[in-house]
């Protein structure tokens, strides 16, 4: 994704006014071909060719010197240039070589000025802590098939961005943003450590080449540790998410029955736990909130053996 919005001049002292981009799929598309590149499916490549769409995330990105964003996925630099026309220090990851060389030559001179750091490689592979110091942001049209491992990489250990604004599949992003009743695993993770909502929708034509399925924007702000919702100890998150887990392999299935079966615990030591916490055996996995998972593991206690399998 990315391309400056720049400002026009205005007559009579008037604010200058965004100028939108030259973008549209047919331009991405012929510059594409001009340069012997494609979209590869592979990597989920799917190239932001809508001016509006590129400007609300801009809005909401709101880019400013001083502030430090990693970018990753940039593809063809169009979000990478709004970024740095904002002000912003940017570090973009980008996997695919050709389209890394492509950046180095249409950004070289934020490359040479500092302003961008430009890192071939796939960003599952990077140390977050050796490539951003704190505070930091995600800004990213995320390749849809490593979504939840990003997720994990960038919500699950420090150094955690202050903020996220991601595209993802548009229902991934109602997912991790759902109310107790439409629950899964990952809605409980991005929710026990971060706040998400989506900001818009995005259709699919607002890519080269349009996608199959449609796509949102949505913020994810992690919580404050210090805060009202205090983050568990390693060892007792690693509990959390083995109950959860074990909870969501049949998440179909009433509680009582799931739990006794997937957790090293009796059908009397299950219904005992739930009672305690005041949560019916009769309900879904999907139904309990983060709050409720966090009570149901407190109840569990330690577990000397592994999660049924």
């Amino acid at each position: 994704m990315s391309q400056s919005p720049g400002t026009a001049g205005g007559a009579g002292g008037a604010q200058p006014s965004p100028r939108r981009p030259r973008l549209d799929p047919l331009a991405v598309r012929r510059q594409l071909r001009g340069e012997g590149l494609r979209a590869r499916h592979s990597l989920s490549q799917n190239f932001l060719a809508d001016p509006d769409v590129l400007q609300a995330i801009l809005d909401l990105a709101a880019p400013e010197p001083g502030r430090r964003i990693l970018e990753v996925g940039p593809g063809l630099g169009i979000l990478t240039g709004g970024l740095l026309d904002g002000g912003a220090a940017v570090t973009a990851v980008e996997l695919d070589r050709n389209l890394a060389n492509r950046l180095t030559r249409t950004q070289s001179e934020a490359i040479e000025s500092g302003a961008l750091n430009l890192v071939q490689g796939d960003i599952l592979d990077q140390k977050i802590a050796e490539l951003m110091v704190p505070p930091y942001e995600v800004v990213a049209n995320v390749p849809y098939h490593i979504t939840s491992p990003i997720l994990h990489r960038f919500l699950g250990a420090p150094p955690r961005p202050e903020r996220l604004v991601l595209m993802l599949q548009r229902e991934v992003a109602e997912r991790i943003s759902a109310a107790p009743g439409e629950m899964s695993y990952l809605s409980v993770f991005v929710q026990y450590h971060a706040t998400a909502r989506i900001v818009f929708a995005v259709p699919r034509d607002a890519f080269e080449p349009a996608p199959e399925v449609e796509s949102a924007v949505v913020e994810i702000t992690p919580r404050d540790p210090s805060g009202d919702h205090p983050r568990l100890s390693p060892a007792d998150e690693d509990h959390l998410w083995r109950v959860v887990q074990a909870g969501f392999r049949e998440r179909r299935k009433k509680l009582h029955n799931v739990l006794s079966r997937q957790l090293p615990l009796t059908a009397a030591e299950v219904a005992r736990i739930l009672d305690r916490v005041g949560i019916d055996g009769d309900r879904r996995p999907q139904t309990l909130s983060v709050d409720e998972w966090l009570s149901l593991r407190a109840a569990v206690g330690p577990l000397d053996t592994e999660v049924k399998r």
